[in-house]
C-alpha cells in the first residue's frame, strides 16, 4: 500500500495532468476541503464532487493557466504538508504571477479525510 506522502503527491501529479478523476480518487466521500479566508474561493467544500465544482472547476476565476506546483512533501503520520506555489498568467495583462502556498492534508486510511489551504491571500488578490 502507498504511503500517505506517495499518495497526496500522486494526487498532486494528477491534477497536474489534467487526470482530475485521480486526484479526487484520493479524497474520503466525506472530505473537509478548507480553501483560506480572503482566498477568491474561500469556504469549505464538504466531498470530492464540491471540490470539483467549487475549487477545481473555478480556478480560472483566479487567472489564466492555474498551475499548483508543489516543491516539498513533509509527511509525520496522518498528516502531509506540501509547499509550493501556485502559477498563472493575469487575466487582463497575461503577466506570470507566483504566490508560495502551504497545504496540509490529513490522512485517514489512504484517503485525505481533510486539507487546509495557507496562502498569502492578499497577494492572491493582487496579482488576479
Amino acid at each position: 500500500m502507498a504511503t500517505n506522502k506517495e499518495i497526496v503527491e500522486n494526487a498532486y501529479a494528477s491534477f497536474a495532468t489534467g487526470d482530475v478523476p485521480a486526484a479526487l480518487g484520493a479524497m474520503a466521500d466525506d472530505i473537509q476541503w478548507t480553501e483560506a479566508d480572503g482566498f477568491p474561493l474561500a469556504g469549505t467544500y464538504v466531498g470530492p464532487q464540491a471540490v470539483l465544482e467549487g475549487v477545481f472547476m473555478r480556478l480560472g476565476e483566479i487567472g489564466d493557466d492555474f498551475a499548483v506546483v508543489p516543491e516539498q512533501f513533509v509527511a509525520d503520520g496522518d498528516t502531509v504538508v506540501a509547499l509550493g506555489s501556485y502559477r498563472w498568467k493575469h487575466k487582463s495583462s497575461g503577466e506570470p504571477a507566483v504566490v508560495k502556498m502551504v497545504h496540509v492534508w490529513t490522512m485517514d486510511g489512504g484517503k485525505a479525510v481533510a486539507f487546509q489551504q495557507h496562502v498569502d491571500t492578499l497577494r492572491v488578490r493582487e496579482l488576479s
